[in-house]
């Protein structure tokens, strides 16, 4: 019986530490908002293309008639 006692205890042992570290160590995070506002710099050069298709009348209607446009 007591082996099966120290077995559990190997095997607990670590896991209690580390849990006891993180515990001790969890206090010494700080977050902190900055004193500067942060400055976003977006560069983006936005090129728009239109495609546009007359169909034949329309296209032979405007190059008989270009003082329509």
């Amino acid at each position: 019986m007591r082996r099966r006692t120290v077995w559990w205890i190997e095997r607990l042992l670590p896991g209690a530490v580390l849990a006891a570290a993180a515990a001790l160590t969890g206090g010494c995070v700080n977050v902190s908002a900055p004193d500067k506002p942060i400055e976003i710099n977006l560069n983006i050069n936005v090129t728009q293309q239109v495609v546009y298709r007359l169909d034949g009348e329309a296209k032979s209607l405007i190059q008989a008639n270009p003082g329509i446009f």
